[in-house]
Formats: structure tokens, C-alpha cells, sequence
């Protein structure tokens, strides 16, 4: 669903080219396909509106509301994620000049929301590009931030005519999909990369637009780290409920038929392990993050996985049935580590700490081994219920 033209709220829209009030037919009659009317949803989050020369533009409040808050809560736990999203187009925060600066930011309304949450007492312009309701980072990988976006959202919003300075502050994290070089020559307009926080945007502009080393590092502190776990839990949720009711079933089987006892015996605490590894795999991955061994995801997947198994046997954990035999050990031994890596892996991109081209490589490289690894314990598994 594009929210550029569907309001999801259902509440009453103003059509407009990049600006609240009435269409204009110079910029939505001509035959430029760059210019676009514009949907303007008449949430909470807008207070007011801006007179300029295309019209008026809204005014976006830098307060978040309880509705804010409650959206960034669902789409953190994958709750119309993929659609939680702002109509792109032009805002102002305050009351701004045509001198004021021009922040860009994609149209997820986390990120959205992040960034006018920061410009509390300031005077700006906001140009939010359609990334499709994805993050800046993610979009930039994924090439809808990206230089066509950004100077095709300038022509639409009719940019040079509200503002004099020519200047686009755009997140330090969109550099991999926007050539600056390519937006001024097709624009007009000079790309200036902000930091990579949205709390250092008062003090960058306070300086003149100069960062400082701190703006420009990328952290992954413990507690944004915590906060891609919920999303990971509810995507693989149902796959991993699957997949343990399919060791619960299964194990039933054996040498003289189907036992619904030993499905309720080691069946059951089968699905139990299975459960338990890939819940601590999609939790502890990114709290141990730093510390797990290696570069790659997979390698720091598979040596937590490992680290469950040792943690297992020496703990002596009761879980009859599955470790009765030499054949589920190794079973287990195999499909432990496999599901942490692959479980890790995922993670790729939750984090600025990879780029493009190397988790791709990774996942090329990484999937296969997985899948073998996973493949032969599975088959080990299944032939220990005829020992």
C-alpha cells in the first residue's frame, strides 16, 4: 500500500503538490512526471501550516504524542510494520525562512519521528523521500534512498522555489545510496551529510554544519541492540513453532510404529531444546554481540550455539529421550550450532556494522554451510528414533 496516496487512518486529506491547500494545476496539470500531488493524512502530529510561494506547507509537531509512542511500541514487535509510514513530501518544524535548513529523512515514521523529536525550538524545513516505509540505512542498501529519490522529492516539492540556501542535510547512514556529486549537478541543491544521530542535529547546525568525530561514529550500544530483538521474535515465531511441532510429532516414530508416549517424552523435549535454542540465539546474539568470537555473524552465531551445548551437558540438563543414544548427540551437536548461526545472521541487517556487499557475501557464503549442517543433524535425528 503506498501512504503517499492512501491515508490509513481514513481521516479527511488535503491534495496538494508538495504543500497543504487546494492543487496547484501549474505544478499537478503540466506534463513533468516528477511532479506529484501530494496526500497529507490530517493526523495529530500535524499543528498548523506554513504560508510559502507553492502554498502551505504543514507544520509538524516536535512533541511526541502517546499514539507515537504506541506505534514505534507495534512496529518494534512487527505490528504493521511495513506500513507504518508518513506521506513523503515537504513539512516545516517552527516557523521557518527561506534561509532555513533543509533536513531529509525517509518516510518510516520511526525515522521521521525520531528526527522532528530532536528539532524541539528550531526553524526547518523537513523533504521526507519514499523509501517504502523503510529505515534510512536499510533504504539506502536497499537503493530507494537513494540520488534518483532525493533530486526527483526536490523537483515534486518544488524545493527551489521556498528556499535560498542551497543545501540538503541528509543522514550521515544514507551516504551508501546517494552520490552528493550526482544530487547537485541534477538539483541544484549541495548535499551535506549530517551526523549519524539524530540528538547531535541542534549542535551540527549550531556549528555550521561541522561534525565532529563523535557525530560521525557509529555506536550499537546495549540498548539498541535490545531493541531489534522483538521484531526478530515475531517474524521467525511461526516458522520456529512450526518446525518444533514438527519434533514433537516425529519423534513418536520408532522401530515398532508410532508411540503417542514417546512423543509426549522425547518428542516433547525435543520441541523444548529446539524452542530454547533459537529463543537464546535470537536474544543473546545481540546483547553478546561485542564479545562473541569472530567478525561474521555466522561465525559469532555458531560459537554461541556451541556455548548452549557446553552449557547443556554441563549442566546435565534432564530432557529424557534426547541425548538417549551417541546418534542424537551428534544429531543435536550439529543442528544446535546451525540454528544459532543462522539465527545470528539475520541480524546483518539490524545493524550499521555491516555494509551491503559484505552481508550479502556472507549470507552466499554462511546459508549453505547452515543449511548442510542443519540438513545432516536433522537426518542424524530422525534415524536415532530406529536405534
Amino acid at each position: 500500500m503506498n501512504t503517499a496516496n492512501t491515508d490509513q487512518t481514513g481521516q479527511s486529506e488535503a491534495l496538494n503538490c508538495g504543500a497543504m491547500g487546494a492543487p496547484d494545476k501549474k505544478c499537478c496539470c503540466n506534463s513533468s512526471s516528477a511532479c506529484q500531488a501530494t496526500r497529507y493524512p490530517a493526523d495529530s502530529w500535524i499543528v498548523g501550516s506554513v504560508s510559502t510561494p507553492i502554498g502551505d506547507v504543514p507544520v509538524v509537531s516536535t512533541r511526541l504524542e502517546m499514539a507515537d509512542r504506541l506505534g514505534a511500541w507495534k512496529a518494534r514487535w512487527g505490528i504493521g510494520r511495513m506500513q507504518y509510514r508518513v506521506a513523503p513530501g515537504f513539512y516545516a518544524v517552527g516557523n521557518p525562512a527561506p534561509s532555513s535548513p533543509v533536513l531529509v529523512s525517509a518516510n518510516y515514521k520511526l525515522s521521521f519521528d525520531r528526527l522532528r523529536s530532536h528539532l524541539g525550538g528550531l526553524d526547518a524545513w523537513i523533504m521526507v523521500v519514499d523509501t517504502k516505509g523503510v529505515n534510512v540505512w536499510c533504504s539506502a542498501g536497499k537503493g530507494t534512498f537513494c540520488t534518483d529519490e532525493v533530486v526527483r522529492r526536490t523537483e515534486a516539492v518544488r524545493l527551489p522555489e521556498v528556499v535560498s540556501a542551497r543545501k540538503l542535510v541528509l543522514p550521515q547512514l544514507s551516504a551508501a545510496g546517494v552520490a552528493a556529486h550526482e544530487v547537485r549537478k541534477r538539483s541544484g541543491f549541495h548535499v551535506v551529510f549530517g551526523p549519524v544521530r539524530a540528538d547531535d542535529l541542534r549542535a551540527f547546525l549550531a556549528t555550521g554544519m561541522q561534525a565532529t568525530p563523535e557525530m560521525r561514529e557509529v555506536q550499537f550500544p546495549v540498548r539498541e541492540r535490545l531493541a531489534v530483538i522483538p521484531v526478530e521474535l515475531v517474524q521467525a515465531a511461526s516458522k520456529i513453532v512450526l518446525v518444533a511441532a514438527c519434533f514433537f510429532l516425529l519423534a513418536g516414530l520408532g522401530r515398532d510404529g508410532y508411540s503417542a508416549d514417546r512423543a509426549m517424552g522425547p518428542g516433547r523435549f525435543s520441541a523444548a531444546l529446539f524452542l530454547l535454542v533459537c529463543l537464546a540465539s535470537l536474544t543473546l546474539t545481540p546483547l553478546l554481540l561485542p564479545w562473541l568470537p569472530g567478525r561474521a555473524f555466522a561465525v559469532k552465531g555458531a560459537w554461541l550455539g556451541l556455548g548452549l551445548l557446553v552449557t547443556l551437558t554441563g549442566y546435565k540438563w534432564p530432557l529424557p529421550g534426547v541425548f538417549e543414544n551417541w546418534i542424537n548427540v551428534g544429531a543435536w551437536c550439529l543442528i544446535v550450532p546451525a540454528v544459532a548461526s543462522f539465527a545470528a545472521i539475520n541480524f546483518t541487517g539490524a545493524t550499521t556494522f555491516t555494509s551491503v556487499s559484505g552481508a550479502r557475501r556472507e549470507v552466499q557464503v554462511a546459508v549453505p554451510i547452515q543449511a548442510a549442517f542443519a540438513g545432516l543433524g536433522l537426518v542424524l535425528w530422525f534415524v536415532g528414533r530406529f536405534v
